[in-house]
């Protein structure tokens, strides 16, 4: 009889063993786009390999941030790996959302393929400590997409060039692009001129203002002291909030409040000669628009060119248990792999961080937004990746909205801005108080 139920007992824990490997599955979170999708390709590939299950859920974009946070106010999260935004980095490192992964990632990649801007903004808290808290993922920048088929016809080169006197060509400076989007800004024809980001949800009003605020001469801050005044509020970022918000009179029809979807919208139902957006929502476009369409950097004034970063790493969460932290370990070591990275810049919007591929003939031929791409990542840079960043994000939401809706003028709401942002930041014990 002992014997039978040590023979039982023996097999309910073999069954058990079998379910638990059976079932052994990594579980992600990301916003609902190709590069998510194309994830979940690679992640079937991973299981076909190891025998490990992976699973890609994606959220829409609009509210992914609240779901991901929401999730993390649980005791144990209901994924192992996010794959978050660069600005989240600063509170998942310093709230016990993120597990450090210092000491294991450069046993999962080799530290100096990571492009420097990559390893800076989208792994390291702080930035440029060497304390690691995300693997690569999702390399981004925005850019402009325009329409090749306007700038390549010969009665518009024509009237080009007899209206300002040179060649019509996709703008490099700030005031060549102002004059591009006057020249094609035809509202009696239905046909505008361009459209930036100023779209008041999450963080698109941002992105849009940052490569203004950089290239005037401006900054959020000093990244050292954490100082705003000054920075935020100089006469260099006044003067670009204005030159911004100027070229708002060539905008289509509802381009005063402009997200990453409306600018799509507004671009691929033909209306508009230049759209902002970040790289990886381009597929769709280049899918139905073909050789009509072309790329350019986000242009410079002087010899200041500054683009928003984008992008997101791959985070464990401390809210896993450790034997889904070593699964999410084994999978992101798979991805880092130079044979899946191959892969993955293959796919559609998928962008690597490793600057050898980066600067590979296979990936500036994989998409014809690739060269641009890659172009761009030397002139990156970021909001505030700080803990209280959403806080920070949505008082320069509010201010640069008024700016841009005439509701102050652009000093006196970058003024208030500053103000805020020196509050928020002395609150939370990143600038000292005076």
């Amino acid at each position: 009889m002992e014997r039978a139920v040590r023979g039982g007992i023996l097999l309910l824990c073999l069954s058990w063993a079998s379910t638990v490997w059976a079932e052994e599955k990594v579980t992600i979170w990301w916003a609902q786009w190709e590069p998510a999708a194309a994830l979940q390709i690679l992640g079937n590939e991973f299981e076909e390999e190891t025998g490990i299950a992976v699973e890609v859920k994606q959220i829409p974009w609009p509210s992914y941030q609240d779901q991901v946070f929401l999730n993390f106010g649980n005791n144990r999260t209901d994924f192992d790996i996010v794959i978050g935004d660069s600005q989240w980095i600063g509170r998942g490192a310093t709230k016990g959302l993120y597990l450090e992964l210092t000491d294991w990632l450069p046993s999962a990649v080799d530290i100096e393929t990571i492009h420097p801007r990559a390893a800076r903004y989208l792994c390291e808290y702080p930035p440029g400590s060497g304390k690691f808290f995300a693997a690569p993922c999702e390399t981004d920048a925005i850019g402009f997409v325009y329409r090749k088929d306007w700038f390549e016809n010969e009665g518009e080169r024509a009237a080009f060039k007899t209206r300002y006197g040179r060649e019509l060509q996709p703008p490099d400076t700030w005031q060549e692009f102002r004059d591009v989007a006057e020249f094609f800004h035809r509202p009696e024809q239905k046909r505008y001129g361009m459209s930036l980001l100023t779209g008041r949800g999450y963080d698109s009003i941002v992105m849009g203002f940052q490569p203004f605020l950089w290239a005037w001469g401006g900054d959020w801050g000093d990244a050292e002291t954490f100082e705003v005044q000054g920075h935020l509020n100089s006469d260099g970022a006044v003067e670009g909030l204005r030159f911004f918000k100027d070229l708002l009179q060539f905008a289509t029809e509802g381009g005063e409040n402009a997200d990453y979807y409306f600018n799509l919208e507004a671009f691929s139902n033909g209306s508009t000669a230049m759209v902002l957006d970040y790289f990886p929502f381009y597929p769709g476009i280049v899918e139905s628009m073909g050789d009509q369409v072309g790329f350019f950097k986000v242009p410079r004034n002087g010899d200041r060119r500054f683009i928003s970063l984008g992008g997101q790493g791959f985070s464990i969460s401390k809210k896993t248990p450790a034997h889904q932290q070593e699964l999410a370990k084994q999978f992101i070591a798979w991805f880092q792999q130079r044979r899946v990275q191959e892969k993955w810049i293959t796919y559609p919007g998928c962008f690597t961080a490793n600057t050898e591929l980066l600067e590979s003939d296979a990936f500036r031929a994989a998409s014809p937004y690739n060269a641009t791409f890659a172009e761009s990542l030397d002139h990156l840079r970021d909001f505030w990746n700080v803990p209280v960043y959403n806080e920070l994000l949505a008082a320069a939401v509010q201010h640069l909205g008024e700016a841009l809706d005439g509701v102050r003028e652009p000093r006196e709401a970058l003024d208030a801005l500053a103000e805020e942002h020196e509050m928020i930041l002395m609150e939370a014990g990143l600038l000292e108080m005076q």
